[in-house]
C-alpha cells in the first residue's frame, strides 16, 4: 500500500514537470488510475484535481517572476473558461483513441515550426502581440477551452501553439500564459466533477502532492533556463506521448509491472 502511494506522488510529480513546460503528462496519471481500478470517468476527474493544484503551483511561481505583463490574456481565459465548462458536461463521451491521434498530429506539427523556424517561439511577435483580439482568436480559445474540460489530455500543446503563432507570445511567457489559462479551466471542469460525484479524493489529493512539487520545479526551471531549455522538454514529451499512441510503450502494463 505504502509502495502504492509513493508511485502515485512521483507519477504526480513527473506529469506536473511535463504539464507545466509542455503537455501531455496527463496521459502518465490517467494511465496509473485506470490500472489502479478507477472507471474512465473517475480517472478523468481525479486527474483534474492534480491539474488544478499543480497549475495553481506554477501560476504562483510564474506570477512571482512578473511574466503576466499584459492585461491581453484575459480575452484570452474568458472563453477559453466558458470553453471548458462545456467541455467539462459532454466530458462522458469520449473516443480517446481519435483524440489521441489529433494530439500527435498537432504534435508533428509543433515539432516542425521549432526546429524549422525557432525564431518563432524564442522571439516575442511584439507587432501582433499588441493587435486587438480578433474574433478568430476568441472562437480559437473557446475551441481549446472546449478539449480542455472534455479530456485535458494534452491541451498544454494546443495552448502552446495557440499562444505563439495565434498571438505572438515568445514560448517562456506562452507557458506562463498557458498555465493561467489551464488553472480557471481546471477550475471550472473540477468543480462540475466534484458535483457530479466523480473525484477520487485519495488518488487526487496524493497526485495533487506530486504535481504541486514538479510544478514548481518546472515553473523556476522555464524563467530561468529560458525559451530552448523548454523546446527541449517539449521534444521529450512529444516522443513520451508518440510511444503511447503508436503502442510502442504500454503504461498501463507498464504500471501494472511495477504495482505487482
Amino acid at each position: 500500500m505504502i509502495v502504492e502511494y509513493l508511485i502515485i506522488v512521483l507519477a504526480g510529480i513527473l506529469a506536473g514537470f511535463i504539464n507545466t513546460l509542455a503537455g501531455g503528462g496527463s496521459v502518465i496519471t490517467l494511465s496509473l488510475l485506470l490500472i489502479l481500478g478507477l472507471p474512465a470517468t473517475i480517472a478523468n476527474g481525479t486527474n483534474r484535481l492534480s491539474v488544478f493544484f499543480q497549475t495553481s503551483s506554477s501560476v504562483t511561481s510564474f506570477w512571482r517572476n512578473k511574466m503576466f505583463s499584459t492585461r491581453k490574456i484575459w480575452w484570452l481565459i474568458i472563453p477559453a473558461t466558458v470553453g471548458s465548462i462545456a467541455g467539462a458536461w459532454v466530458a462522458a463521451g469520449i473516443k480517446s483513441n481519435a483524440l489521441e491521434i489529433a494530439m500527435v498530429i498537432v504534435m508533428a506539427f509543433m515539432l516542425v515550426f521549432i526546429f524549422i523556424k525557432p525564431e518563432r517561439w524564442l522571439t516575442e511577435n511584439t507587432a501582433f502581440l499588441e493587435k486587438k483580439i480578433r474574433w478568430w482568436q476568441v472562437m480559437l480559445f473557446f475551441t481549446v477551452g472546449l478539449y480542455a474540460g472534455f479530456l485535458q489530455v494534452g491541451v498544454g500543446y494546443f495552448l502552446l501553439m495557440a499562444l505563439v503563432l495565434g498571438v505572438g507570445f515568445e514560448l517562456v511567457k506562452a507557458n506562463a500564459v498557458k498555465n493561467l489559462i489551464i488553472l480557471f479551466s481546471a477550475t471550472v471542469s473540477v468543480i462540475i466533477f466534484i458535483v457530479s460525484d466523480q473525484v477520487y479524493y485519495l488518488y487526487g489529493i496524493l497526485l495533487s502532492i506530486g504535481s504541486i512539487g514538479g510544478a514548481y520545479i518546472a515553473s523556476t526551471m522555464a524563467v530561468r533556463k529560458g525559451g530552448r531549455f523548454i523546446r527541449w522538454v517539449i521534444v521529450a514529451s512529444v516522443i513520451l506521448a508518440a510511444l503511447k499512441v503508436t503502442g510502442l510503450v504500454d503504461f498501463q502494463v507498464l504500471f501494472r509491472g511495477i504495482l505487482k
